[in-house]
């Protein structure tokens, strides 16, 4: 089973959670790390870090929402130096309400795997819906 991490701008992460809640009811664990601008940025990788670790099956999918931005270095920082420690986290850039809730729904997965699924569930949900012709 995966431990889902969120790591995005403030209070992106919080968000997702709260709409995440209200599609599907009671979530399992899902981790939030809102990133301030103001973020101490190695503070904030260790705590990520140490979230990965203490993961069940030293199995993540931490999700980011914008690549090559502050949450994404810090998580990372944090995804490198936890599977240095032996854990297994693997992360996602630009995350919508649609791959959160995959990884929510799929988090049974290990984190490779979920990893391929929620990314490609990304795809999917990205729909040229104007309407036009129809």
């Amino acid at each position: 089973m995966s431990q889902i991490v969120l790591v995005m701008h403030e209070p992106l992460a919080s968000a997702f959670k709260g709409c995440a809640q209200h599609v599907l009811g009671e979530l399992p664990d899902l981790i939030v790390f809102d990133i301030p601008p103001d973020a101490d940025t190695e503070v904030s990788a260790v705590a990520i870090r140490d979230s990965l670790l203490r993961s069940a099956d030293n199995s993540s999918l931490v999700l980011c929402d914008i690549y090559g931005a502050t949450p994404f270095n810090i998580a990372q920082s944090a995804v490198k130096q936890a599977n240095s420690a032996g854990g297994d986290a693997h992360l996602l850039t630009g995350a919508n309400l649609c791959m959160v809730l995959k990884a929510v729904v799929g988090s049974r997965e290990q984190a490779a795997t979920l990893s391929e699924v929620v990314r490609l569930r990304a795809l999917t949900g990205i729909v040229d819906a104007d309407c036009q012709g129809n």
